[in-house]
C-alpha cells in the first residue's frame, strides 16, 4: 500500500492527513488534556480507596475489581460480578478518561464522579454497602483516619471518601496514544492506512456521535437509529431501556450515553449489553443500526486500523 500510485491516488482524499509534521492539526477530534494538578495527599488517598475491598459490604469488591487498570480500565466481562457473586445487568465501562465524560453511567444518571461513587457503594447489586458503615470502617482504621485528617480538614466523611475517589479517577488519563501524537503534529506516527481509516471514520459519519476530546462520552443517542437492534438481538431487559429509566420520557427509550472510543481496541466486549465480543462485530453493529450503511470490507478494515491507534498509555506503557 506504499507504492507511488497509492500516494498519488489517495493523497487528495486524505487532505490534511498528509501535511508536514510539527504543528498541531486542526481536526474535529482533540488530543487528551494533561492530568489536572491536584492535592497529592487526596490523590494518594483516592488511590488507596479505589483498591479498598472494605467499601463493599462483605469486603469482596473494590473499585479496582471491575475497573482493572492493567486491562484497559474495565474487566473483559460482558457483566461484572457483584458483591453477592451474581452478574450485574449492564456492562462496566472503562474508568480511564471517565472524568472527561459529560455524564456517568450508560444512562447518564450521575452528573459527577462523586455521585457515581455514591451510587456504586450502596448499589444492591454492586457493592451492597451503605455509607454509615463505610465511614465507620474507615474511621476505625488508624492509617485511614490519619490520611483523611491530612487530606481533608473534617477527616473521614462520606463526602470526603467520594471526593478522594473522584480526585484519583481524574488522574486516570490514558495519554500519548499514537492518534494523540498525530493530532499534536507527529503526522508520521500513523501509517497511510491508519490515516485513511480516520478519513473514512469521518466520511461515513461515525464522528457525528464519537467526537470531542474523548471521542464520545459527550452526548446521548438512541441505540438503533436505523433499525430495531433490540428486536433483532432478542431477550429484552430492563437495562435496555437506557435513559428512559431516569427520565421516564418515551423519547429516551433505548437511549444511552455514547461511549468513548479511547482504548476501544483493549476494552472488549462492547455496548451496554456486552454483546459484541470483538471490535469487528461492534463496527458491524454500528454500521447496521446506527448508520444504516454497509461499508466495503476494505473501508471496514481501515476504520478498525484507525480505532487501534486510540489506545493510550498508563504507567509508562501502552494499555
Amino acid at each position: 500500500m506504499s507504492s507511488p500510485f497509492y500516494y498519488l491516488f489517495f493523497a487528495p482524499l486524505l487532505g490534511c492527513c498528509l501535511i508536514a509534521s510539527g504543528e498541531p492539526l486542526d481536526e474535529p477530534l482533540k488530543p487528551l488534556p494533561a492530568v489536572p494538578q491536584q492535592n497529592p495527599l487526596q490523590v494518594e488517598l483516592g488511590r488507596r480507596l479505589f483498591n479498598e475491598p472494605r467499601l463493599s459490604v462483605n469486603n469482596s469488591l473494590s473499585c479496582a475489581s471491575c475497573h482493572r487498570l492493567e486491562s484497559g480500565g474495565a474487566d473483559a466481562l460482558a457483566f461484572s460480578i457483584g458483591f453477592n457473586g451474581a452478574p450485574l445487568t449492564i456492562n462496566t465501562p472503562s474508568v480511564f478518561n471517565a472524568s472527561l465524560n459529560f455524564r456517568q453511567f450508560w444512562n447518564g444518571r450521575a452528573d459527577t464522579l462523586e455521585t457515581q461513587a455514591h451510587e456504586v457503594v450502596q448499589s444492591p447489586s454492586e457493592m451492597g454497602s451503605h455509607w454509615e458503615h463505610v465511614v465507620q470502617i474507615l474511621t476505625a482504621d488508624p492509617a485511614y483516619k490519619s490520611a483523611f485528617t491530612q487530606a481533608y480538614p473534617d477527616g473521614v466523611t462520606m463526602n470526603n471518601v467520594q471526593k478522594a475517589l473522584a480526585t484519583y479517577e481524574r488522574t486516570l488519563i490514558s495519554a500519548n496514544s499514537r492518534f494523540d501524537q498525530y493530532l499534536l503534529g507527529n503526522t508520521e506516527i500513523l501509517t497511510i492506512e491508519e490515516k485513511y481509516g480516520y478519513q473514512r471514520f469521518k466520511d461515513y459519519g461515525c464522528i457525528a456521535c464519537h467526537q470531542g476530546v474523548n471521542i464520545g462520552g459527550n452526548m446521548f443517542q438512541k441505540f438503533g437509529v436505523m433499525g430495531d437492534y433490540f428486536q433483532v438481538r432478542g431477550n429484552p431487559t430492563e437495562a435496555d431501556l437506557g435513559r428512559y429509566l431516569v427520565t421516564k420520557a418515551e423519547e429516551d427509550r433505548n437511549v444511552f450515553k455514547v461511549p468513548s472510543l479511547r482504548n476501544v481496541a483493549v476494552t472488549a466486549p462492547y455496548f451496554h449489553d456486552g454483546s459484541a465480543k470483538t471490535l469487528e462485530e461492534a463496527v458491524d453493529v454500528m454500521f447496521k443500526f446506527q448508520l444504516g450503511r454497509k461499508p466495503s470490507d476494505k473501508d471496514k478494515a481501515l476504520i478498525i486500523k484507525f480505532l487501534k491507534t486510540l489506545t493510550g498509555e498508563w504507567g509508562g506503557k501502552s494499555l
